[in-house]
């Protein structure tokens, strides 16, 4: 390696320098001129790589990986009514996509009705409306739930969103037992990242921990919780800290389960995650990599887990919408296939691509059926699904994996001296790091040492029309005169019990609030209602100021 350097290399850049006297990843790290066996010296293949199947599942959670079955083909999707997006569901469905992603808009995320006056003007913009059963009703109209995979991205009213799909299976006339898919219930990273809480840390831990259990004994097939790094990392934070802080959280989830008396081989396996893919192709096959290695490890030396399924770290990805740009916005349809990539050769379970438009709005049909054919040219076409984890043993690879698992493990030891991950939230240090993080990025970009093509570098070329969607206001309108015709035919009387019931139960700390939730559901009390019984219980979050 000297005698490289001292020679070619030196000879090398005499006649020509490099375009940058420094290379980093996107966590910092300086990136090596070239990587060598020297690297990777204190690795052991079978205790560090090993094989996919098997611990520490470096290379992958499944034996054959997508030489057996592609990922889920997961397009996240939802806005204006429910009969909108039931529309759109059943499209991808005809297109290939094989699994439901539900997006909700910002009301139903926070437990407000569409005609409570904090919603006015956002029901339907970036997601479905839902005040009531009826709206789940017409969203799953003609699609059988035990034919499909769903993911519900709702979190603070995850325990109400979670019922109603209950409900229309057993309106289906489904066995709740035979339900597969997610319910992302990971509130912790809505007070680091996203602000769509409600109630108080605690009292929220307490909602999460009643989904597990009740999810245990009910629905054996339904992955209780889906610990998000992606919220995380669009929010600023580079890709240790998304490592990191998720994986902190998740350890938080898993100790509140314990606590309630919960045996850890009888939820950890139905505890997933979902992380961001973003622009730095080597790095972000390297996190996915540390990550599982990372969890595996916590799961099996921390908590003792004896059943080697509760060690694996199986994740949903989505691409960064972070990184999609308004100016050009074609180029993000490359982009995004870089990111795609990224995630399978990482060894991803799920997959949603982002649309070349979502810089302006939300998808429109051609960008969300672009975005789709874009994971099925890889799944189909590239190559990279014959052999299982194609880039492991790269001394590339190999290094900056370890790196990410060490770095990440130094933030994990100091959330763990602040007391664990909800103390730490609660101090803002996860916030703290996030927010200097994402200004060393702007910077970054701003003195051009970080290049955004079409931002701050070739700018030049006219900007080509796209045509994107748009929610028609009379959305909201509807909504709310279907709300009103709602609370006109149901039985008030049963609301009204049911909703004692529903406050009788939070108040007692041992009840688990899901039944009485879906009994709620089940009279057509709305969202509203529901989550104002538990704000008059536990109150409403006020987030302290960190800076």
């Amino acid at each position: 390696m000297q005698k490289w350097k001292d020679g070619v290399l030196a000879n090398s850049l005499a006649k020509f320098q490099e375009r940058k006297s420094q290379y980093l990843t996107d966590a910092g790290r300086t990136i090596e001129r070239l990587y060598t066996p020297i690297e990777i010296q204190d690795q052991n293949y079978v205790r560090d790589i090993g094989f996919p199947g098997k611990f520490p599942y470096t290379r992958g959670v499944y034996t054959t990986m997508y030489r057996g079955r592609l990922w889920t083909m997961r397009q996240y999707a939802g806005f204006g009514s429910a009969e909108q997006t039931n529309q759109r569901f059943k499209y991808l469905l005809d297109q290939g996509q094989s699994g439901l992603s539900v997006a909700f808009d910002f009301p139903t995320q926070i437990g407000l009705d569409c005609d409570q006056p904090l919603a006015l003007g956002e029901v339907g913009k970036v997601g479905v409306s839902v005040s009531t059963l009826k709206e789940m009703e017409l969203l799953f109209s003609g699609i059988s739930l035990e034919k499909i995979t769903t993911s519900m991205t709702i979190n603070a009213p995850a325990a109400v969103l979670l019922a109603m799909y209950v409900a229309i299976a057993q309106e289906q006339g489904l066995s709740i037992t035979s339900l597969g898919g997610t319910v992302q219930n990971d509130i912790l990273k809505e007070y680091v990242a996203r602000g769509m809480y409600i109630y108080p840390p605690e009292q929220s831990m307490r909602l999460v921990t009643d989904i597990l259990e009740y999810c245990g004994k009910h629905m054996p097939r339904w992955n209780t919780i889906s610990v998000s790094g992606y919220h995380i990392r669009e929010a600023g934070a580079t890709s240790v800290q998304e490592v990191a802080f998720t994986l902190a959280n998740g350890i938080a989830y898993v100790e509140a389960a314990i606590d309630r008396g919960l045996d850890v081989d009888n939820f950890a396996r139905r505890i997933s995650f979902f992380f961001a893919c973003h622009n730095n192709f080597l790095e972000e096959i390297a996190k996915f990599r540390a990550a599982r290695r990372l969890w595996a490890g916590i799961m099996r030396d921390r908590f003792q887990a004896k059943n080697p399924s509760s060690w694996q770290l199986r994740f949903h990805t989505q691409t960064s919408g972070v990184a999609l740009t308004a100016q050009q916005p074609q180029n993000n349809i490359v982009r995004v296939a870089l990111q795609a990539l990224a995630a399978v050769l990482g060894g991803t379970q799920s997959l949603h691509t982002n649309s070349f438009d979502e810089a302006y709005a939300l998808p429109s049909q051609k960008a969300a059926t672009i975005a789709l054919r874009t994971q099925q040219i890889i799944g189909h076409e590239s190559g990279v699904t014959s052999t299982v984890d194609p880039l492991g043993g790269s001394y590339c690879i190999e290094a900056l994996t370890k790196q990410i698992e060490e770095d990440s493990t130094h933030y994990i030891e100091e959330i763990d001296r602040q007391g664990g991950a909800v103390k730490a939230i609660v101090k803002g240090y996860m916030q703290k790091e996030i927010t200097e993080s994402a200004y060393r990025f702007q910077k970054s970009v701003e003195e051009k040492n970080s290049i955004i093509v079409g931002v701050n570098q070739f700018i030049g070329g006219q900007e080509t029309p796209i045509e994107i969607l748009k929610v028609n206001p009379s959305v909201e309108k509807k909504a709310v005169q279907r709300l009103n015709r709602v609370k006109n035919e149901r039985s008030n009387q049963k609301v009204k019990n049911a909703l004692e019931n529903l406050h009788s139960a939070a108040e007692s700390e041992s009840t688990n609030l899901m039944q009485p939730i879906l009994k709620a559901v089940q009279s057509y009390a709305t969202i509203g209602e529901i989550c104002n019984i538990l704000r008059e219980t536990y109150g409403e979050h006020r987030p302290s100021t960190i800076f």
